[in-house]
């Protein structure tokens, strides 16, 4: 080494020596020697510092580097300043240090302090479980996890399915005949809905409707335990894409769902383990064919319940299970997913392709050449048709809509083997339908006619006329139409009135009303078209249905328009149609303005013939199945109004029939009373009235069909034509005629007074006469207008009426008058229709008023349009 530069103190390899330590030349000499503060004389390289503990440990200026390789061997005499860790360990030695070798690995830490530790090893690339890996648990920790889990729910299964046992009790529905709707008396059959289910045994259903129901719903069936895992995973794959063609519930376990009660159709897990369970026993406990048997005699096909009536329903009466053909088996295997879809459906079609397509590959032997041949098999119309035809149609809707509203659709009482007693009797139908059509046999089909009868002591509906055939013009007249009460709804102001404490007795405006003007009447007034005086009694006013009076009186209740409507709503009037009325015509309500049913109205009136109770009228007696009640009667009374009004209310409405709009018209020696009633331009014509033992309403009302330029065309069947023969422009969405509701050209004592004394006359043969009670005389007399001045002798001048006076004996329906015509009975009414397509525009009618509410009870769907008008005050039967 160059003596020059062994002054440089450097790191790396020191020699050590066991003479004193000395120290580095550029280091200041120690304390008590001598030449302090003087430069140390120059030392040979090979000297060896002296090891001594009196040296302070110098600092480093830059920490030591290792280098990347290890350093030639070289004399060095001179080092730099050793840790003081060093300088310790030397002075407790004399040993001469050997120089090393090798690089020294510097012991140094950082910028200084006690070195540390040994860290654990480190892999190579840095490595660790360090951040996020050292919240993962060790694999071995996973798969003891996963062994615990799956034997403790192993362990859970296997106690469950052991406390699962195979239920015993059939459901109703596994085993249940066609439901027979009867007349009231129980005995004699309306209808008979839904094929009856016919038990046969396996050996008797043909191989191949039960080939086509295990290709379709479960190809396995044969080698499965019951359930199918894979079918599971198939399903909920083939929903997710789409393709869903089969169920993951197979055959058996299909059956338990459907032949079992307590395995009901709702979705849950609970319901689906406990199914499984049933399945995987019943597999060990019963063959296949076994199987096989209950399921395809429990099944549902849509038109009847089990593969028997199902082969009947579908193919005719002679077709039994054992007769179908492969096509007719694999249509009904087809049709177990959506026993709902049409004889044709489209989407039955197809799956019925699949039917096939899934035969020929299972059992190429029985059915290979079936896909080539097979042709979608046709089937009879629908057992339907021959149970709703005529008048049949009619009351089977009713009854099956008052079912519904009790929570008992029509698939389930095609199904459930129900005996179903209505309330209709089948004499009363018969005379309800001969009162109409004889009274309206020379008017054209533009005239609809309503007749609805009621029992008034509980309600029930025994007879009424919605049409001649159900099946060609399904509108139920007197449940669904709605039209405006007319002067028949006065009678609830009457019954208001009464209720109030007023009597009778009491004198009420006659020419003009009190007040003469009245909130949110039209221009004008309300006024009568003929002359009766400054004032009337109410007997009188009822008698001759003065509409200033009922106004009058209507404004002099309590509590004013809200007695009205809260009585009628108590009389099963729909409370939203009465508000709805009085927010738009304001004091005509009184008058008659509100939308009515004639059932509504038969009920209503029948309170006045019950003591002033009203029960809710109904067409269903009792529902009974497996000879126990499920449905019993709905028939809650409840009083409206004191039974005094009611009779005194009688006594009014009695003069109708005697002395006033209707005279002459009433049931001879049989005591009966009602009110007329008549709408603007005779756009509605109304009678109700009632003995004690029944309640009829009649309503007429006429609808022309007019094209958008306002061509009159011709219904068809009472029905407005919807489409146009030989175009295609017309449809449900742009109908080729709308219905308009037109004058019927008579009014309330005409032709709906007659058909309800010819049909009272019918419906009261073979009955006691009864006898109303006699007049209570409630209330005292509230007179709006002064009492008048009665005259001593009458001239001919100031009779109103003269000699056409209606309440005499010149009755214009009375002897000489052909009551079975009232319009256009000279020359046919029927309109000539024109071969054109007419695209004219015009104005189009409205749709009937607002949606129909329940609140009378029965069936009332939305009415059919008719386009209606506002009320006038126009009196009826002038």
């Amino acid at each position: 080494m160059n003596e020059g530069t062994a002054h440089q103190p450097r790191p790396g390899r020191r020699r050590r020596s066991s003479s004193s330590r000395s120290v580095p030349p550029s280091s200041p000499p120690q304390t008590g020697e001598s030449g302090w503060g003087e430069a140390p004389p120059q030392r040979r390289p090979e000297a060896a510092y002296e090891q001594t503990g009196a040296m302070a440990a110098q600092p480093y200026e830059e920490p030591p580097r290792r280098p990347a390789q290890p350093a030639p061997r070289r004399d060095v005499t001179q080092e730099g300043p050793r840790t003081r860790a060093r300088q310790e360990a030397r002075a407790m030695s004399d040993q001469e240090t050997i120089v090393s070798d090798g690089p020294r690995r510097s012991r140094r830490r950082g910028e200084g302090g006690p070195p540390q530790p040994p860290g654990p090893p480190v892999k190579k690339g840095g490595g660790g479980r360090g951040g996020w890996r050292r919240f993962v648990p060790s694999w071995k920790i996973v798969v003891a996890g996963v062994v615990i889990l799956a034997a403790g729910l192993f362990g859970m299964v296997m106690v469950a399915y052991a406390n699962t046992p195979v239920p015993d009790a059939k459901q109703a529905e596994a085993l249940a005949q066609q439901s027979t709707i009867y007349y009231r008396d129980g005995k004699t059959v309306i209808a008979h809905l839904g094929f009856k289910r016919e038990i046969v045994p396996i050996s008797k259903m043909a191989q191949s409707v039960r080939d086509g129901a295990v290709a379709i719903e479960n190809q396995s069936f044969y080698e499965d335990s019951g359930i199918s895992i894979p079918a599971m995973f198939r399903s909920v794959w083939m929903t997710a894409t789409g393709q869903q063609v089969q169920g993951a519930s197979t055959i058996t376990q299909q059956m338990a769902r459907g032949y079992y009660d307590g395995l009901s159709q709702e979705v849950s897990i609970q319901r689906k383990v406990k199914e499984i369970f049933v399945a995987v026993k019943l597999d060990e406990s019963m063959t296949k064919d076994q199987i096989m048997e209950t399921y395809l005699n429990t099944i549902n096909f849509g038109r009847a319940y089990g593969v028997e009536a199902a082969a009947k329903a579908y193919f005719g009466k002679k077709v039994t299970a054992a007769k179908l053909t492969p096509e007719q088996g694999a249509y009904l295997a087809a049709r177990i997913q959506q026993p709902a879809w049409d004889a044709d459906e489209p989407a039955l079609q197809a799956r019925f392709k699949i039917v096939i397509n899934n035969m020929a590959e299972q059992w190429p032997d029985r059915y290979g050449d079936l896909p080539q041949t097979a042709k979608f098999p046709k089937t009879v119309k629908s057992g339907d048709a021959n149970e709703l035809g005529g008048l049949r149609g009619y009351m089977v809707k009713e009854v099956l809509n008052e079912l519904e509203q009790r929570g008992l659709d029509e698939d389930e009482v095609k199904s459930g083997g129900y005996d179903i007693i209505s309330t209709f009797d089948k004499k009363l139908m018969q005379a309800a339908k001969t009162a109409v059509t004889s009274t309206t046999k020379g008017m054209s089909n533009e005239f609809h006619a309503g007749l609805a009868a009621v029992d008034p002591k509980n309600g029930r509906v025994l007879a009424f006329y919605g049409g001649d055939d159900y099946l060609s013009d399904p509108w139920n007249e007197p449940f669904q139409s709605q039209k405006q009460a007319a002067s028949a709804f006065k009678p609830y102001v009457l019954a208001a009135w009464l209720q109030a404490g007023y009597s009778l007795k009491s004198f009420v405006p006659g020419n003009e009303t009190v007040p003469k003007e009245l909130p949110g009447q039209q221009e004008g007034g309300i006024t009568n078209s003929h002359n009766v005086g400054a004032a009337v009694d109410v007997v009188k006013a009822t008698a001759q249905s003065v509409n200033t009076a009922f106004v009058s009186m209507a404004y002099a209740l309590p509590n004013q328009l809200d007695d009205v409507k809260n009585l009628v709503e108590a009389a099963g009037f729909n409370q939203k149609r009465m508000e709805d009325d009085i927010a738009e015509h304001h004091y005509q309500f009184a008058i008659g303005s509100a939308l009515v049913t004639p059932v509504e109205q038969a009920a209503g009136y029948a309170m006045f013939a019950n003591g002033g109770k009203y029960t809710r009228y109904h067409v269903v007696r009792e529902v009974r199945q497996n000879s126990q009640v499920a449905y019993p009667e709905v028939a809650n009374a409840k009083q409206v109004i004191d039974a005094g009004v009611a009779a005194d209310a009688t006594t009014a409405m009695a003069e109708v029939l005697t002395t006033g709009t209707a005279a002459g018209k009433g049931l001879g020696s049989r005591p009966a009373a009602g009110k007329t009633g008549t709408n603007n331009d005779e756009k509605e014509a109304w009678f109700v009235g009632y003995t004690p033992q029944i309640s009829t309403a009649v309503g007429f009302y006429r609808e022309q069909c007019v094209t958008k330029s306002g061509k009159v065309v011709p219904p068809e069947h009472s029905n407005c034509p919807v489409f146009r023969k030989g175009s295609k422009k017309y449809g449900w969405d742009n109908p080729y005629t709308s219905p308009k509701e037109t004058s019927l050209g008579f009014e309330g004592a005409g032709p709906p007074t007659i058909v309800w004394q010819k049909f009272m006359q019918l419906a009261h043969e073979g009955l006691p006469v009864e006898q109303f009670p006699e007049p209570a005389e409630v209330g005292l007399p509230e007179n709006i207008v002064p009492s008048p001045t009665p005259k001593p002798t009458k001239s001919p001048e100031d009779d109103p009426f003269g000699e056409g006076d209606p309440f005499g004996e010149d009755n214009p329906f009375g002897d000489g008058t052909d009551e079975e015509c009232f319009v256009n009975c000279d020359d046919d009414v029927t309109t000539e229709d024109d071969s054109t397509v007419d695209d004219g525009q015009v104005e189009e009618f409205s749709d009937s008023p607002d949606e129909v509410g329940l609140a009378g009870g029965g069936s009332a769907p939305k009415a059919r349009p008719s386009g209606q008008e506002p009320m006038s005050t126009r009196p009826e039967d002038q």
